[in-house]
């Protein structure tokens, strides 16, 4: 079959790549530019535990060495210390880091990828679908025609690939504005996020009474401060006045030493497109949608997307169509992101109307504070990763399911498993390969070697029911999972979603909730690949 064509180089782009490359499935990355990432210190992602793990895995690379996993959140609001949270050594925490550090890293782990191939200076301009495939032209010193199996727009706000398409893309415009820095200097808040609204200091120029302040590597720092509605011009001259003032407030005194890295203006637009998906043709990562207000992180979910889709195009790659797993691509992530920025949508009049959150109404500024805690740490309606509870994969009326304190749909938590060959892992690290993971809750098991017990109890049977199931599986063995019972069974995506738990070994359960996982009736090709093993 043919490569799976990707248009955009960027972190969504190159991730989605490598997560096919590691299923076994070959992608062109068409890339508009000449193959290179300038460094931008004040462009910066925050993101979740699960989506670092991610690319982790896709690169090698442990990243708490190239960004700063934060150690707490405090929140302010004039001298008043509103809510502060300090995250425990083991807690999940977000990762802070420089966008483009997170791109050189995929384009490192590409360059050692011999199923990915770059195509730089290659500019999309005509897409041509078939029953069979697509067919895309680029222009350019290396213009020419590429064939594939599928295509998948990964270009950004002003997609080719959804314009090419004639796919709407509505929503608001300018929703938040902020001007950025990335400086190096001193803060007393190591490894901490500061929110500080309606700081007690005068202000000069256009700024709307809100900063924010997250830590970066190497002593540097990212700020934002939130500008009022319009175009107020924010010039250098502004921008280093309020740098200064900001720095003296927080001091106490006088500005201290600080070295300007890189300055800009950030412009947060609301805007979902109609379909993320047009025969062949996928829609993922800014290009599908874009978000960002109350501290929401728009590269977060788009790295989900990439997660979401890689493991369904490998699948029918591999195995042959399915339109009902390709369909769940945009029912399953396009709701998701749809929620938050409903979410986001219904509490910023509160906390933005009004004159900005200097006329915050008395009473309010806790239940404010907590909003925006949600979206900046990933909790809660705002932040929290979405669950594709309303899943056309879900399976239905399940004979033997049990709840457990993850809800079907919902990622999983990382317990430790031990593998087929006996070692010890994370259950992130068994994910992205394209398998089903089947999952034994067996107590006691860790002080035994496996060859004493991969023989005994109901493992034999668990074993031949994973072997018979309608797609490659993994079966693990976890001493423990949050509120599962002892030989309980759980079913989880090669995404790392719970598909269901259930009340010990069903094998006719079991192989009912994979078929549904799949879309439905599997194809002969999927009945043929299933107990192959893991690539």
């Amino acid at each position: 079959m043919d490569p799976v064509i990707i248009v955009g180089a960027g972190p969504v782009g190159l991730t989605l790549a490598l997560a096919l490359a590691r299923q076994e499935v070959p992608t062109v990355v068409l890339d508009e530019g000449p193959g290179k990432e300038e460094p931008r210190p004040a462009r910066t992602a925050v993101l979740r535990e699960d989506t670092a793990a991610l690319l982790e895995r896709l690169t090698g690379v442990a990243l708490d060495e190239h960004g700063v996993r934060l150690t707490g959140w405090r929140s302010l609001r004039r001298r008043q210390v509103v809510s502060e949270i300090a995250f425990a050594p083991d807690e999940p925490a977000p990762l802070h880091i420089a966008q483009h550090v997170i791109t050189g890293l995929l384009r490192a782990a590409v360059a050692e990828q011999p199923l990915v191939e770059i195509a730089a200076d290659s500019r999309l301009d005509s897409i041509e679908q078939e029953p069979t495939g697509v067919t895309a032209h680029t222009r350019g010193p290396k213009g020419t025609w590429w064939r594939g199996g599928y295509l998948v727009g990964c270009d950004g706000t002003r997609s080719t690939v959804r314009k090419l398409q004639d796919i709407r893309f509505p929503g608001r415009t300018a929703v938040e504005r902020h001007a950025v820095a990335a400086l190096r200097t001193e803060l007393p808040w190591e490894g901490r996020v500061l929110l500080h609204r309606s700081p007690p200091w005068r202000s000069s120029g256009p700024f709307a009474g809100e900063v924010t302040a997250r830590p970066l590597p190497d002593g540097a720092w990212r700020l934002d401060w939130l500008l009022p509605p319009g175009k107020d011009l924010v010039t250098p001259e502004l921008l280093v006045t309020r740098i200064r003032e900001t720095l003296a407030g927080w001091t106490d005194g006088s500005t201290p030493a600080y070295d300007l890295l890189d300055t800009g203006v950030h412009t947060v637009h609301h805007r979902l497109a109609r379909r993320w998906r047009d025969g062949r043709v996928f829609l993922a990562g800014d290009s599908a949608h874009l978000l960002g207000a109350l501290g929401t992180q728009g590269l977060d979910e788009g790295l989900r997307d990439a997660d979401n889709l890689a493991w369904k195009l490998a699948s029918v790659w591999h195995h042959g169509p399915h339109e009902a797993l390709l369909d769940s691509y945009q029912a399953e992530r396009r709701a998701v992101v749809s929620a938050r920025l409903r979410a986001t949508d219904q509490a910023l009049p509160g906390l933005r109307g009004g004159g900005g959150l200097r006329h915050l109404v008395p009473g309010t500024a806790r239940g404010h504070d907590a909003l925006l805690t949600d979206g900046h740490l990933g909790r809660g309606t705002l932040g929290a990763p979405g669950a594709y509870t309303a899943s056309p994969l879900a399976p239905r009326h399940v004979q033997g399911e049990i709840p457990v304190d993850t809800p079907p749909g919902a990622p999983v938590a990382d317990v430790r498993v031990t593998a087929e060959d006996g070692s010890s892992v994370r259950l992130r690290d068994r994910l992205g390969r394209g398998a089903l993971l089947v999952v034994l809750i067996a107590p006691g098991t860790g002080v035994w070697d496996r060859k004493h017990w991969v023989s005994a109890g109901v493992m034999p049977r668990l074993a031949a029911a994973v072997t018979a199931l309608p797609h490659p599986a993994e079966l693990l063995v976890a001493e423990s999972y949050p509120g599962a019972p002892a030989h309980s069974v759980l079913l989880v995506r090669p995404d790392g979603h719970l598909v269901t738990a259930l009340n010990g070994v069903r094998p006719a359960d079991l192989y009912a909730a994979a078929e549904a996982t799949l879309g439905g009736a599997v194809t002969e090709g999927m009945k043929e690949g299933a107990g192959s093993g893991v690539g």
